[in-house]
């Protein structure tokens, strides 16, 4: 199952994507699509829906988040060996972790606006995975049990405010629009084995980034095992996994930074694609 959510912000409308590809409305079944919405029972209610007898989006607009209601955004640093390699740092004996803000989040197609004085914008193509049940101290064999789906997130970063400002990595990466998520939210029965999907990214139309989930250091079963260990996981949070090689700072001999203008295009196979266009700062793109 595909959920989504479409619509303007502050107005979005949920939604789902049916065995044609077309957008199905559920304004009739539920008001929006939650962090309640992806516990074990709330997807089965969906499941067991005619997906025909739903209202047919023939223009759904602007796709938003797939779902409201997030209370974390965790992310894991230097998860493919090769990635280690090109930003010049070991392989990690265990996962780096590090926050994104919540309101770094915006829907996949929606604006990039670079802060005030950013010079080395990047990209990183990650699978996201969205926790449906509540997970504290569960094992890896356990772990995807807690896992209602996943999606695309692109960890937009500020490479000189993540590294050459001192601190944590966190003030390069919670920027406003810093967390493209989406299309949709894709329920974990549609995806047997999260660690065999390609992935990819593209800016103005050059790929840089070609890599796949089966590279991780640390799986996603391992990953949500050991963030349970340190946090609480709940409903509707989000665990971002790591991006394979092909960052504009690992660009040889030069880096390759992100300025006004260009355009991402990225996707992870089953999952969807996202595009995105760079702006400069302007607050209207954010608060509008």
């Amino acid at each position: 199952m595909k959920l989504m959510r479409y619509g303007a912000k502050g107005a979005e409308k949920p939604g789902l994507i049916d065995a044609a590809g077309k957008v199905r409305d559920l304004s009739d079944v539920l008001p929006d699509i939650t962090a309640h919405t992806l516990s074990p029972h709330s997807l089965q209610r969906l499941r067991e829906l005619d997906a025909k007898e739903l209202p047919l989006v023939a223009n759904p607009g602007r796709i938003a988040l797939p779902w409201s209601g997030c209370q974390k955004f965790i992310c894991v640093g230097l998860n493919y060996a090769d990635h280690a390699a090109e930003s010049g740092l070991p392989v990690p004996p265990e996962p780096v972790l590090f926050t994104k803000t919540i309101t770094c989040m915006v829907g996949c197609n929606d604006a990039v606006v670079l802060p005030q004085g950013s010079v080395k914008g990047d990209w990183e193509v990650e699978l996201g995975v969205v926790i449906g049940s509540k997970a504290r101290y569960v094992s890896e064999d356990h772990a995807l049990s807690h896992v209602a789906g996943y999606c695309i997130v692109n960890d937009v970063s500020e490479r000189e405010y993540q590294i050459e400002r001192g601190g944590t990595w966190d003030k390069g990466k919670g920027c406003d629009t810093f967390g493209p998520v989406g299309p949709w939210l894709v329920t974990a029965d549609e995806v047997p084995d999260p660690q065999a999907l390609p992935m990819w990214l593209d800016v103005n139309g050059k790929r840089f980034q070609n890599g796949s989930t089966k590279t991780m250091i640390f799986g996603v079963a391992q990953v949500v095992s050991y963030i349970s260990r340190f946090t609480t996981l709940y409903p509707g949070d989000l665990i971002a996994t790591g991006t394979p090689p092909g960052v504009g700072m690992g660009v040889k001999p030069s880096p390759v930074f992100l300025k006004a203008g260009d355009e991402m295009h990225l996707g992870i196979e089953g999952l969807g694609e996202q595009r995105q266009r760079v702006h400069a700062w302007d607050p209207a793109l954010i608060d509008g």
